[in-house]
């Protein structure tokens, strides 16, 4: 996957990078890449093949709770292949398996994105409209994926993964969401992911951490 860079993705990033809201604290972050293989794509790609294709292998055909019909056309093997790629891209230090990753994508539409978005940034939104005289934050959001991935021609993912497994959450985390927008003509994905963290949990957390020079005077009286 090679990394996109658009200057409209780079003014939205710088704005809600960290956005301070009081007692808590936005966060988000806006990604493409194009579906070329590069470094250990390839190699990644053909595991991830060979790990649906052993779970399909597996999976009963009565079991209903089993949601393997996203694994049966090998374009859609293929496109969850790419969406598992952009992961590893946003997250490079956080194992995703494909197998369990096709539990947790679901392809959502446009207009639940735009309700999602907006009940849950709401705040957010209000902020950007104070400081730019040029629209909406979510008619931002729309011209620079627009620009990137054609939203007319995408097909629109939420990634939900188990709680107790979920890369996107950090301390202090309240709410988190990851969209992938995949447009398949075009091969390319961009990601969104944004969540809101609670400012008082993060202060509890550095007020918990000793500073840095606590740790040496207890090292300082031990033999080593």
């Amino acid at each position: 996957m090679k990394f996109l860079e658009y200057t409209n993705l780079d003014r939205l990033n710088v704005f809600m990078g960290h956005l301070n809201l009081g007692e808590r604290s936005i966060k988000g972050c806006l990604e493409a890449y194009s579906c070329k293989h590069a470094g250990t794509d390839k190699r990644l790609s053909l595991s991830l093949e060979n790990e649906m294709l052993d779970y399909l292998g597996k999976s009963s055909d009565t079991d209903s709770s089993s949601p393997v019909d996203l694994l049966l056309s090998r374009s859609s093997r293929k496109a969850l292949i790419y969406l598992v790629l952009t992961l590893y891209q946003m997250y490079p230090d956080y194992d995703f398996s494909a197998v369990k990753a096709h539990q947790f994508f679901s392809e959502e539409s446009w207009d639940t994105f735009t309700q999602i978005f907006n009940n849950y940034m709401f705040e957010a939104s209000k902020e950007w409209t104070a400081r730019n005289e040029d629209g909406s934050l979510l008619e931002a959001i729309y011209e620079a994926l627009d620009e990137v991935v054609k939203l007319a021609e995408c097909e629109i993912y939420v990634y939900n993964p188990n709680p107790n497994a979920d890369p996107f959450l950090e301390e202090g985390a309240i709410w988190s969401f990851c969209f992938l927008f995949y447009n398949r003509k075009l091969k390319r994905v961009a990601g969104f992911r944004f969540c809101c963290i609670s400012n008082l949990a993060s202060d509890a957390f550095l007020a918990d951490t000793p500073p840095y020079g606590e740790d040496e005077d207890i090292f300082a009286d031990m033999d080593m």
